[in-house]
């Protein structure tokens, strides 16, 4: 039951003073409303920047807005809050401060992405609202323009690496046609199978001229057997020279065999050139082909891998100061006014009530002491 008398003994001594509460109340509101009128008003304009997702992205995986790519996009706060681009505002507009420039941004700009979504807020808060409303408008476009420009580099730098991969691919493509062209001008093949096939023919030719030799051989044995004399020395001398024309053919077939073994080995040897060389001229030209196609999708895709950055609201001149709120600022001063009489009251009936405990206290000691 003591805590309630307490409360309610601390109510009526709130009660009984009042006016001292509101005199704290009003004195507050007057040096709150004092100050923020001598305060210089700040104007905030804040300009916001659409990031859309490079043109080739699926657009179902496009509306999937992940943790991931949400924090991706903060790379685009770093671009518009970049220390040059400000000091870039700061000489387009002439504007220049005693402070240091990161002291500047930090009260000037404000950058950062709208929670969950692809847009990025720029803010400018300056003396001057059509100063900040040009402060937010030309950061935003200085970071659309930064951004492209960091975009066309990467494919300028992408179209150059492989328009140099292009011109080694026709170089080498160039080399095998090359080494063809000398392969067919200095190992002809269909001179050599010519000479192959009239020398097969040859050769057919004195095989038959040997078959009808040693027919006519032996025939001429036959003959010999049945002839008189005088006919035996007739035949023994066309045989002779039967058998000197067999022999005479017999080593023209060995020069014939011996010549094809010759150019069969050169021939095998010219084919598996040329199919090495073929092989190569194959393989080269197509790596030309794909090295030519990469370079054809890489300049169609150019100015497209990136996200776009697109300008949606370039802010407009703010009608209102942003600071000082004078609202805000009474509201502060009357809970203030409010709070610290009543902390101050507590703690002066806190200290009464001590002090007459203890003169009740001590009065008892007295009397008994005279006494």
């Amino acid at each position: 039951m003591a805590e309630p008398v307490e409360l309610f003994r601390y109510m009526r001594y709130l009660r009984l003073r009042w006016r001292w509460i509101a005199g704290s109340s009003a004195v507050a509101l007057a040096i709150a409303c004092g100050v923020t009128l001598l305060l210089p008003k700040q104007y905030t304009a804040t300009a916001r920047v659409l990031i859309e997702p490079p043109a080739g992205t699926d657009l179902r995986s496009a509306m999937a807005i992940s943790p991931i790519y949400l924090e991706s996009l903060k790379t685009y706060e770093h671009f518009a809050a970049s220390d040059s681009l400000f000091q870039k505002a700061l000489d387009r507009f002439q504007l220049h401060y005693p402070q240091s420039i990161e002291a500047v941004k930090k009260r000037v700009l404000k950058v950062g992405l709208v929670r969950n979504t692809r847009i990025l807020e720029i803010s400018a808060t300056m003396a001057e609202a059509r100063a900040a409303q040009a402060m937010a408008q030309f950061v935003a476009e200085s970071t659309v323009e930064l951004t492209r420009s960091v975009m066309n580099d990467g494919d300028r730098d992408l179209v150059g690496g492989l328009e140099v991969q292009q011109r080694a691919a026709q170089a080498r493509v160039q080399v095998a046609d090359d080494a063809w062209a000398r392969a067919l001008g200095s190992e002809p093949v269909n001179q050599l199978q010519a000479e192959m096939e009239s020398n097969a023919e040859l050769r057919s030719t004195i095989q038959k001229e040997v078959a009808s030799a040693e027919l006519m051989i032996a025939e001429s044995a036959e003959r010999k057997q049945q002839a008189s004399a005088g006919e035996s020395v007739e035949i023994q001398r066309e045989t002779s020279g039967a058998r000197a024309r067999l022999a005479e053919m017999n080593r023209q077939i060995q020069q014939i065999e011996r010549g094809q073994s010759e150019r069969e080995r050169v021939l095998a040897g010219r084919l598996a050139h040329r199919d090495t060389l073929e092989a190569e001229r194959k393989a080269r030209q197509s790596e030309l082909a794909a090295s030519e196609t990469r370079l054809r999708d890489a300049r169609a895709d150019s100015g497209y891998r990136g996200e776009r950055m697109k300008i949606i609201d370039p802010g407009i001149v703010p009608q209102q100061p942003s600071s000082p709120n004078l609202i805000l600022n009474l509201m502060a001063a009357m809970l203030v006014g409010l709070i610290l009489p009543v902390i101050y009251l507590a703690i002066e009936m806190n200290y009464q009530e001590d002090r007459i405990t203890v003169r009740r206290t001590a009065l008892p000691a007295y009397l008994t002491r005279d006494e």
